[in-house]
Order: C-alpha cells, then sequence, then structure tokens
C-alpha cells in the first residue's frame, strides 16, 4: 500500500477540498470495485466526488494510456490490479505526484492466504469465470424471472425460496436480486379474496418466507404506484382499513404455518436480501427446513 506524503501547494494555488476526483482501476470488470467504493462514500454527507472508472487494465501499456488522466485530475485512486507489472507503474506514478493509492483487496487477500495457508493465485477477473457457478446464477435468474407474482406454482418445489406477501412488499425486487445470487426464487402475492395456491402450503424444498410492512407505509407506497400509472388515489387498494386487514390476513397465514417473517418497513431490498439468506444459511445448517415458530425479523 502507497502511503506518500503530502504535497503542499501555495495559499493561492490551493483548492478547497469540497470536490474530489476519485479514480478507479480494475483489472477485470470493477463490479466488486464500485460497490465498495459506493458502500464507503454513503458514510459521507453531500461528498461530491468526481468518478473516473477504469475497467479491464491488464497490462502496463494500458495504465500508460490512463497515466494522463491521472495527472489532469489528481485524487484518491482505489485499485485491484494483480499484474505487477502494471501495479508497479501506477504505484509509482502516485507516489510521484503525490497521489493516495490504495489497493482495496490486499488486506482481505493477505488474510486469506494466511487463513488457508496457501498463495492466491493472482488471476484478474476470475470471479466473472463462465464456470458452474456462473451458469447456475444465469438459471437462478431465469427460474425467478419465470415464476414472479405467483406464475408457475406447480414448479415451486424446485425453487431454493418462495417469498410470500401483500401486494408492493418488495417481493419481486427482492427475489431478482436473490437470484443474482444464484437463488432460484418464487414469489406470490397474497389476496384476500384470492387464496394462493394448495401447492404453497405443501411445499418440502423451499424454504417460505413471509414479507410484511407497516400498513401506513404500504398505503403510501401503493399510492404513489397508482400516480404513476395516472388512476385514481382513492381505491380499496390504498384505503387504511383495507390495506390493515390485508396485512393482518398476511400476518396470520405466516403465524399459522411457521414461516419465518421480514419486515421490510424500513428495509432496502439489499439489506431484505441479505435477512432472507441468513435464514437460508441457518436451514441449512439445522438440516431438518424447520423453524422453531414464526421467527420475525
Amino acid at each position: 500500500m502507497v502511503y506518500p506524503k503530502a504535497v503542499h501547494t501555495p495559499k493561492s494555488e490551493a483548492i478547497i477540498a469540497d470536490r474530489i476526483h476519485l479514480h478507479l482501476l480494475s483489472d477485470s470488470t470493477g463490479e466488486t470495485l464500485e460497490m465498495l467504493a459506493k458502500a464507503a462514500l454513503a458514510q459521507f454527507d453531500d461528498a461530491a466526488v468526481v468518478r473516473h472508472f477504469w475497467p479491464m487494465v491488464r497490462s502496463k501499456q494500458h495504465l500508460d494510456r490512463i497515466v494522463p488522466e491521472l495527472k489532469a485530475n489528481p485524487g484518491l485512486v482505489l485499485f485491484t490490479l494483480v499484474n505487477a507489472e502494471a501495479r508497479a507503474r501506477l504505484e509509482e506514478v502516485c507516489s510521484q505526484d503525490g497521489l493516495p493509492a490504495v489497493p482495496i483487496l490486499d488486506r482481505v487477500t493477505e488474510a486469506l492466504e494466511k487463513a488457508l495457508g496457501q498463495e492466491a493465485h493472482g488471476r484478474p477477473g476470475r470471479q466473472h469465470q463462465m464456470d458452474k457457478a456462473y451458469f447456475e446464477r444465469v438459471e437462478a435468474i431465469q427460474f425467478t424471472i419465470a415464476h414472479d407474482d405467483g406464475i408457475g406454482w406447480d414448479n415451486w418445489e424446485q425453487a431454493d425460496i418462495v417469498l410470500a406477501g401483500v401486494s408492493r412488499s418488495s417481493k419481486t425486487p427482492t427475489s431478482i436480486y436473490l437470484a443474482n445470487r444464484g437463488y432460484k426464487v418464487a414469489n406470490i402475492p397474497l389476496v384476500v379474496e384470492s387464496p394462493p395456491p394448495p401447492k404453497l402450503f405443501e411445499l418440502k424444498n423451499p424454504m417460505v418466507v413471509g414479507l410484511t410492512t407497516a400498513p401506513e407505509r404500504l398505503v403510501q407506497i401503493r399510492r404513489n404506484r397508482l400516480l404513476t400509472l395516472n388512476e385514481k388515489a382513492e381505491t380499496d387498494y390504498v384505503d387504511n382499513e383495507r390495506v390493515k386487514s390485508e396485512v393482518a390476513f398476511a400476518r396470520r397465514m405466516f403465524a399459522d404455518n411457521g414461516w419465518p417473517v421480514i419486515d421490510v418497513t424500513r428495509r432496502s431490498i439489499e439489506e431484505t436480501a441479505a435477512a432472507v439468506i441468513r435464514l437460508y444459511g441457518e436451514r441449512a445448517q439445522r438440516g431438518d427446513g424447520e423453524f422453531e415458530g414464526v421467527k420475525a425479523i
């Protein structure tokens, strides 16, 4: 890791630190780098950041074409480069120009090497190889899209996870997010007047999870949905008492069947998916597919 000395400039030339240039250099797609940078920036209020994204940097020659941009827009450099020549060149440039350069995966890789007792292979983009896991993820996405909103219930036994909840309780976006993590997911809307197919209560392989939310928040989300569709705002769909009844109906179903429940009121899609994955892992560790009563998260 490079920790260059601070470069002092005359006061007249100093730049007020209300905006920074952030250079993200990756020898692969840069997806990991972007996610980490986004997570870190979320900890700062009103951070004015100009991002410069440089993916697929796998040679010194490629890096040399980027150097003029680094010099023209000095700022913080985050990188994931395993090519020794390219990495050495980047560290040299950053050191010469006083640019902080952070190899964001080094500490993690070093810790894993120590724990596993072996050296990392240093292969760029290895996590994106079209291996068995890749094709399983593609299959999971296809399955999830084909089993959205109660469709294809006769194939639910093939799912890893089934999400159940009233309309607008984040079932579909959570399903898609989980599918991108490799889980086959189906979801079913719970409607008081239209009971779900009996198959839902007979499933053995999938983990059924109930999604619930505060009625007040649900009414707000539904009103916004109607506005985007240019439909009238006053219907049973957004009636306070009606919505409370729907949520109560769903919660009774969850309790009667012993399904774990996740309250999505104050959760992002990512947080809801993380809670589902944790429940799935706990279920797999037990190996019995059962939960002790209703587990609310």
